[in-house]
């Protein structure tokens, strides 16, 4: 709606009626107020006092209209808060996923008791002992050994090692062991303990 206002005739008779009222149409700026003090076009002469009073109001108000719109990011703020709490959670994933990963893992080891079995009484029970603690494997560590008497004269060797896990195979180990045909009738697995 295009309002043309003829302005010395208008400003007498809108500062006559808002005299009486505070503004065009309301207890409130409107959209009416809006319109008629677009079409003033400016600050009504002081002669007018009424009217400048409510073109003050009604200009006072739209700014603040306007300011509060201007304060309302209805597209972004949010989303770039959002946005940098995500990048900041994401990079302090990945320093601490980098920071485990780097982080040495505990090696999974096993204590065992051998027990090898020699022929018979007339075994070298000392070459026995060094022979089957010759035996080197990565992830392999003999501890100590004692010699056990089973009967008739013969004594049986229990010997302790500790190995890694993913590295030392107890089949190939006593395989291993059994290959000493020399000094060794037999070989079984007496204790196992993870530690």
């Amino acid at each position: 709606m295009s309002v043309t206002l003829q302005l010395p005739l208008a400003s007498h008779i809108l500062n006559g009626y808002l005299a009486e009222n505070q503004f065009i149409q309301g207890a409130k700026v409107s959209e009416a107020d809006q319109t008629v003090a677009k079409a003033l076009g400016g600050k009504p002469a002081a002669e007018f006092p009424a009217l400048a009073k409510w073109y003050g109001e009604v200009n006072k108000e739209e700014a603040a209209a306007e300011e509060d719109d201007e304060d309302v990011d209805l597209f972004g703020s949010d989303d770039e808060v959002d946005e940098a709490a995500e990048q900041l959670k994401a990079q302090r994933i990945a320093e601490y996923n980098a920071k485990k990963a780097a982080k040495p893992k505990p090696i999974a080891k096993t204590t065992v008791s051998i027990e090898v079995k020699p022929w018979d009484d007339e075994t070298d029970l000392e070459a026995m002992t060094a022979a089957v603690k010759g035996i080197t494997m990565d992830g392999l560590l003999w501890g100590g050994s004692q010699l056990i008497p089973i009967g008739f004269g013969i004594k049986k060797l229990l010997v302790n090692c500790v190995v890694e896990d993913d590295k030392v195979l107890l089949d190939d180990l006593t395989e291993q062991i059994e290959a000493l045909e020399d000094f060794v009738q037999s070989v079984d697995i007496a204790a196992m303990q993870k530690i």
